[in-house]
């Protein structure tokens, strides 16, 4: 567990001091570029992606290799090999961050054989962090000055404790206050607001004939994943192209807020480090309380 912690507050660190360097950016004009698959790059996809994979690779020591967004080009045949290594997507939610409208976040996340066990996502604009360690739960953190790790790079030796002081000032998710008006009548979907596909209209109509009240939320980025582990939305059905990157982080926020991130055919949950890279159709839910 010790490892494991001391990974985690690394991540808590890169994630915060990357969403420094976007919101840097965000608060003045920038240039937007396109990568070959047509999707849009700005000056704080390249600094966030910097940013993180220094703090990354200053605690890869144990040599665990990084896959990010921006630096994806790596053979499977390489990638095949990993055991343990970290997924990041620099700035979740360009598309949000060009729109200027708040909802874009950096997702970082530790795969061991093909799972996600650590995730961070971190909402730059609301100073608010996700995250999450296999067997430690979820959490919530509404200002991330708890941290108390400005500057300083997280000590192995004091690890516990300072997760330990970071615990204390944390939410666990899910959090029961956004749980118990609810009624077996209703349910709140929670759906892309830049990505919404027939696919998803036709989920929505299906639950109108199960609920007498359905609510839905269009939030961006990998917020939907933090909503559903929030209890805040009952599921989130993603009817469309996502890629690892986009979902490693929030699956394990979800899976250890006691809930599911499954595939929408196979009902099992979302495998890392396939050959491609892409997402098949999942459902992100939280499981009823027994």
């Amino acid at each position: 567990m010790n490892q494991l912690t001391y990974h985690l507050l690394t991540a808590l660190l890169a994630a915060k001091d990357a969403g420094r360097a976007i919101l840097d950016v965000y608060r003045q004009d920038f240039d937007i570029s396109y990568k070959a698959d047509h999707s849009p790059l700005t000056l704080a996809d390249r600094r966030s992606h910097s940013i993180i994979v220094s703090h990354l690779s200053d605690v890869s020591g144990e040599g665990l290799p990084i896959l990010s967004e921006e630096g994806r080009s790596i053979p499977y045949q390489e990638r095949r090999r990993w055991e343990y290594f970290w997924m990041a997507d620099p700035l979740d939610g360009t598309k949000e961050f060009i729109k200027k409208n708040d909802e874009f976040t950096v997702n970082i996340a530790q795969i061991h054989q093909n799972r996600p066990i650590l995730g961070v996502i971190y909402v730059p604009v609301k100073d608010v962090l996700y995250f999450a360690g296999e067997g430690l739960g979820a959490y919530r953190v509404d200002d991330s000055d708890i941290l108390a790790l400005s500057t300083n790079k997280p000590v192995k030796n004091d690890a516990a404790g300072v997760l330990e002081t970071i615990l204390a000032g944390s939410i666990k998710l899910p959090d029961d206050k956004h749980r118990f008006e609810k009624k077996n009548s209703q349910i709140t979907i929670v759906g892309s607001r830049s990505h919404a596909t027939k696919e998803l209209e036709a989920f929505i109509e299906t639950m109108r004939k199960e609920y007498e009240q359905v609510e839905f939320i269009s939030a961006g980025s990998s917020l939907k994943l933090c909503l559903v582990a929030e209890g805040r939305a009952d599921i989130y059905p993603r009817l469309g192209p996502t890629m690892e990157w986009d979902t490693a982080a929030g699956q394990v926020i979800v899976e250890q807020a006691q809930g599911s991130v499954l595939n929408y055919e196979m009902d099992e949950p979302l495998r890392y480090n396939k050959k491609n890279l892409l997402n098949p159709w999942f459902i992100a839910r939280i499981n009823d309380p027994a």
